[in-house]
């Protein structure tokens, strides 16, 4: 009884010691941004009178909604084209027993393991060839390279799905096409909801690419202007901290509208 006692103790104590780690970079982030700017004193205190002025400075300076409009129009659709046909492509491969769709199971598998700046020059060349060096070619990058995990945790989700449901539909006359769309994928629902979560947050907070593939300003998504905005104020943290607020607010608000999902997706898709 003891042991189990201390053991219990242990693991409460690691799961407050990791909480700790995860809100602390947080905490910091909140109390220098309600600073007022070139405030001193130790940056772990809580500010003496709060400031939200930097908040609006960061909106003005920062292009705040310029950048939140392209962050959205990106992440949405490529989010959309995703789901579209990581699920359907799944499937199609969980429904067929022919080696071709083995085959094609494989290879998606296989470009999970290959990491994504491995293919960004052969594929930043193509994209330059037929002038898709814009959102448009950033939305196809992202859609294509989130194929890999999508059809993985798809084909796995619907492994689990009783075949007894479709054949029971195609007695009722439903097609194909109507089967997948109004009996199957509504039963995809916790899948869909982990792949929107994991893949918002890679595209939202995604430095890299559109950095190589975005040479209009006016096309910009929010990472791009806070290391702008970042290089101009770099002295001035409690502005620079207001707009990394800022960008975490939408994908928190996200995260918690579809946080209950995640958990069983993810366990779904990997084990069954």
């Amino acid at each position: 009884m003891k042991s189990n006692r201390y053991a219990n103790w242990a693991i409460q104590l690691l799961v407050w010691l990791g909480a700790g780690l995860m809100l602390f970079p947080l905490y910091l982030t909140v109390t220098v941004a309600l600073k007022k700017p070139g405030e001193g004193g130790n940056i772990m205190t809580f500010p003496k009178e709060i400031y939200f002025g930097n908040f609006k400075q960061a909106v003005e300076l920062g292009r705040y909604f310029e950048g939140l409009l392209n962050s959205t129009f990106i992440t949405v659709i490529s989010l959309f084209l995703i789901i579209l046909f990581g699920a359907s492509t799944a499937y199609g491969i969980s429904r067929s027993h022919s080696k071709s769709s083995r085959l094609l199971y494989y290879f998606f598998i296989s470009g999970m393991f290959v990491p994504f700046q491995v293919l960004m020059l052969p594929l930043l060349k193509q994209i330059s060839a037929v002038g898709l060096l814009n959102k448009y070619g950033v939305i196809l990058l992202y859609t294509t390279y989130s194929l890999f995990q999508s059809v993985f945790l798809y084909t796995g989700y619907l492994k689990s799905i009783p075949k007894e449901l479709e054949e029971a539909a195609q007695v009722d006359g439903y097609g194909p096409f109507r089967l997948f769309w109004k009996i199957i994928f509504p039963l995809l629902k916790p899948m869909t909801a982990t792949l929107i979560i994991l893949n918002t947050i890679w595209i939202w907070n995604d430095f890299l690419l559109p950095l190589v593939m975005l040479s209009d300003p006016g096309e910009y998504t929010l990472p791009l202007l806070q290391y702008v905005f970042q290089t101009q104020y770099s002295t001035d943290f409690s502005l620079a901290f207001a707009s990394y607020l800022l960008v975490m607010l939408p994908i928190l608000l996200v995260y918690s509208g579809l946080q209950k999902y995640i958990i069983n997706g993810i366990v779904s898709g990997a084990v069954k």
